[in-house]
Order: C-alpha cells, then structure tokens, then sequence
C-alpha cells in the first residue's frame, strides 16, 4: 500500500467561524474555503494535497450531521502535544486525557473541540 488508508476527513461543526479560529490556532495554519460551500452547506479545507499520501480533510457545517463526542477519533499531528494541550485548554476546551507516551509511536493527547468533538493530538517528543 503507498497510502495511508484514509484519504479524507470531514469535522462536523456548529458554528464555522468559531471552528475555524480554533483550528487555525491549534495548528497554527491557515484553512481555506472549499468549492462545495454553499445553501446549507460550508466547508474549509486543512492545508493538503490530494494525490500525496495521508489524509485531506475539512471542517464541514452540514445540516443534517452535527459534532459529537461519541463518533470517530482523528488525530492532528503537532510538534509537542502538552504545548498543543495547553492552547486548547487556553482556548476553553477540556483535556480529557493528558499527554501520555505510546511506546515507540511518539505521545498523544485527548482533548474536546471548539463544537463538542472529540480529538487527538500526536507528536513524537
């Protein structure tokens, strides 16, 4: 396999604008408008190519799926996971678990989202 095998990633929001400072501020990127915003629908793309390996992805306001703390868990890639905690933390979001070591895999952290979701951070220090 020369892919990760999930290609694509949709986050599940509220409120766009609330979302996407978080995220912009989390990671410390910039998000831009995707092409199928429009009606009921928004989108904003995370920085990514399609036909490189690993994942794209983007913040989706859809009326029918909303952000919730039981669904799926995704994790962000960060340069050190407890300085990446402690933003979201800053920024009003609960840390559910703290950073922790997974063995020769890097750490991770569990944290809430701006809109209810549920996580991850990964880093390797």
């Amino acid at each position: 396999m020369d892919q990760n095998p999930m290609p694509w990633f949709e986050i599940y929001v509220e409120e766009m604008s609330r979302a996407r400072a978080f995220c912009e501020g989390l990671l410390g990127i910039e998000l831009t408008l995707g092409d199928m915003s429009g009606g009921e629908m928004e989108m904003y793309l995370f920085q990514g190519e399609m036909d490189l390996p690993g994942a794209a992805g983007a913040l989706i306001k859809h009326p029918i799926r909303k952000p919730n703390e039981q669904g799926h868990l995704l994790y962000f890639s960060v340069p050190d996971c407890a300085i990446t905690a402690k933003w979201a933390e800053q920024a009003g979001v609960r840390v559910f678990e703290k950073k922790q070591p997974i063995g020769e895999h890097g750490f991770i952290v569990i944290i809430g989202d701006s809109e209810g979701n549920v996580v991850g951070l990964h880093s390797w220090v």
